[in-house]
């Protein structure tokens, strides 16, 4: 029997990915919107609490964006008092990025209502089946990076 060269999108596992993906980042720009974050700002402050000193094109590659988009935000970011760029570099040409103590509290906030959206996101799978999930993805991530 011959294959079909076409994507079915009832069927198609990558379309429902797409669907997923976009679900979710509807979901959580609805719950960052009244912090006055963007699901972007968020990542950037959440990467920041857990690599500190993360440079412009670091964070820029960890939150899947540009490294132009990265420096506008970081700007932002800046403005709001939730960021440090220090103006010199320790080492190399790459400007570490710091959170500051107000950005440690809104992180925190914002952290702690994405929480709320992955909880709801992962209800009505059983441990198993969330391991199950997370293992699955992984490697088809790893299956399409190394490939």
């Amino acid at each position: 029997m011959v294959q079909s060269e076409e994507i079915d999108l009832p069927t198609s596992l990558g379309y429902l990915l797409k669907e997923a993906s976009s679900a979710l980042r509807i979901a959580m720009e609805d719950v960052l919107r009244p912090l006055g974050m963007t699901v972007t700002s968020y990542s950037c402050l959440e990467l920041l609490a857990q690599r500190p000193g993360l440079s412009n094109s670091e964070l820029a590659r960890g939150a899947f964006v540009t490294r132009q988009s990265m420096n506008v935000l970081l700007q932002s970011l800046e403005r709001e008092g939730w960021v440090t760029r220090a103006t010199t570099a320790s080492e190399g040409r790459a400007l570490p990025v710091t959170l500051t103590d107000a950005g440690r509290r809104q992180r925190a906030q914002a952290s702690a209502a994405v929480k709320t959206v992955e909880d709801r996101m992962l209800a009505e799978l059983s441990a198993p089946e969330r391991r199950q999930a997370f293992e699955l993805l992984t490697r088809m991530t790893r299956a399409l990076r190394d490939g």
